[in-house]
């Protein structure tokens, strides 16, 4: 499975008020396994930053000034994340700015979700720990990865730091893959058991261990009024008194 965890900084909250992407950073998993690719892109707004927005990213008009618009990476950033999943904190936000790119380039451009689907890890981390603060530093902390490097939000930083809290938040859940049919690995180690032929050997259980379980099924039944395993217990008696 290939999924791509991506994080966007823009202008401001919302894309309704003519915001726009200023930044896109993706991280590549393929079968929960960083591959080492990731996809990183400045973009020029066109328009001025909402009061506040410069300083949580760090960003300013003049640094993304000889950048290139959207329309110029458009091609290049959906081929990196067509037919993946997308693992992305609060979705909404990010799949709502990003529509509204394809949407200002044209009807030919499509939405975002005709291209991938989307995993929104904020719902994950709210179903795992209800009533608990959820953000990416909240649960950097509360799932031990090391964000101490982050004094501001950058795409590509927070992309990576979100591809280690998915893998711990969802640890266990996509681990064994039985019946995956999928070929081993280079370098893992694989071990078939073979079935034992013939007749088994027979177990002879001591006459004392019999014993201290007939006492014990005996005290369960005085105590509760009746013991599932006595029927099976006399069952057993009669067979090898026979």
């Amino acid at each position: 499975m290939r999924q791509i965890v991506l994080d966007t900084e823009t202008t401001g909250l919302e894309w309704k008020k003519g915001n726009r992407v200023v930044e896109i950073g993706c991280v590549e998993l393929v079968e929960r396994r960083p591959t080492g690719r990731t996809y990183h892109q400045y973009i020029k707004p066109d328009r001025d930053f909402e009061q506040g927005a410069a300083e949580v990213t760090g960003l300013s008009l003049e640094f993304l000034a000889d950048k290139p618009v959207f329309a110029e990476i458009a091609d290049a950033f959906l081929e990196f994340i067509d037919g993946a999943e997308l693992v992305i904190h609060n979705a909404a936000f990010d799949v709502g700015f990003l529509d509204n790119e394809l949407a200002l380039l044209g009807p030919a451009y499509g939405s975002l979700r005709q291209r991938v689907t989307v995993e929104d890890s904020l719902l994950l981390a709210r179903q795992r720990y209800p009533g608990q603060r959820n953000s990416l530093d909240a649960l950097c902390k509360r799932l031990g990865v090391d964000n101490a490097h982050r004094q501001l939000h950058g795409a590509l930083l927070d992309a990576q730091l979100l591809a280690e809290v998915y893998l711990a938040l969802t640890a266990g859940q996509h681990e064994i893959g039985f019946g995956s049919g999928s070929e081993p690995e280079p370098g893992t180690h694989h071990v078939v058991l073979a079935r034992p032929m013939g007749a088994r050997p027979p177990l002879r259980v001591p006459a004392d261990d019999l014993a201290a379980h007939a006492a014990r099924v005996e005290a369960i039944r005085r105590k509760a009024g009746v013991s599932l395993w006595a029927p099976a217990l006399a069952a057993e008696s009669e067979t090898e008194a026979a």
